[in-house]
């Protein structure tokens, strides 16, 4: 396959190639990690993403405009969280969590009667928390972290002329402790591990996490009109919240 018949496959899989809202939610669980210390199931972690595809005229590939809000959950209860350990929890509200996918040669793998798409993305700029304005809630002055997806679907997404295809998902990231927990340069950081699946509409996300959303920003029901920049991110997020220094 080209790249340009690649990218398609992968955007019909990830969202619809004729512009309508997709939503995709997940589901699993976070992870910590120090130096002689045991792992430890911190909490559950739950999210939604709703997106649309625009083509990109510039690139010849797509604009993937996204909403995504994602939830910290008790990792016993399931219940979303309000705080841990006295701190207050700042749940995942990106807004937007845009994307360019652009033509090139999507790592694919053939299963049989599905393929699965490989993303691996390495991470490392400079940190919106620098440590001297931030020492609770940074560890480092460059921001780094590995994000792991992999996406599932039917082989005939390679010949189908569907805008859509169902699709799972698989979700790994590695990351530094996050803002909130005021971990400051304490050794270690978090593995998220998560798993989910397109969904046919935004009504079949989870009662509780459709009602938290409308109560909060309601607006992360829709996916964006327009493409805009830059995009947010739980550390510009946190500076938001924290307010100038």
């Amino acid at each position: 396959m080209t790249p340009a018949e690649l990218v398609n496959a992968l955007a019909r899989t990830r969202a619809s190639l004729d512009g309508s809202e997709v939503t995709l939610w997940w589901s699993g669980d976070v992870h910590s990690w120090a130096p002689g210390e045991p792992y430890r199931r911190l909490f559950g972690f739950e999210g939604v993403s709703v997106a649309r595809l625009l083509p990109d005229e510039e690139t010849g590939g797509w604009q993937l405009l996204n909403r995504e809000a994602a939830f910290y959950l008790d990792p016993l209860t399931r219940e979303i969280m309000e705080t841990w350990e006295d701190k207050r929890v700042v749940h995942v509200w990106n807004d937007p969590a845009n994307l360019r996918l652009r033509p090139f040669p999507v790592p694919m793998t053939d299963l049989g009667d599905q393929v699965c798409f490989s993303l691996e993305i390495p991470l490392a700029y400079p940190s919106p928390l620098p440590v001297a304005e931030f020492p609770l809630n940074s560890g480092d002055d460059t921001y780094r972290a590995l994000e792991l997806f992999q996406y599932f679907a039917p082989a005939s997404v390679t010949t189908t002329d569907a805008p859509s295809v169902p699709a799972t998902l698989s979700w790994t990231r590695m990351s530094p402790w996050l803002p909130w927990m005021e971990q400051g340069p304490r050794p270690g950081g978090l593995t998220f591990h998560c798993r989910g699946r397109k969904l046919g509409s935004y009504d079949e996300v989870p009662e509780r996490t459709r009602a938290y959303i409308a109560a909060r920003h309601p607006e992360f029901a829709r996916a964006p009109e327009k493409w805009t920049e830059p995009n947010e991110t739980s550390w510009t997020y946190f500076r938001k919240l924290a307010g100038p220094r």
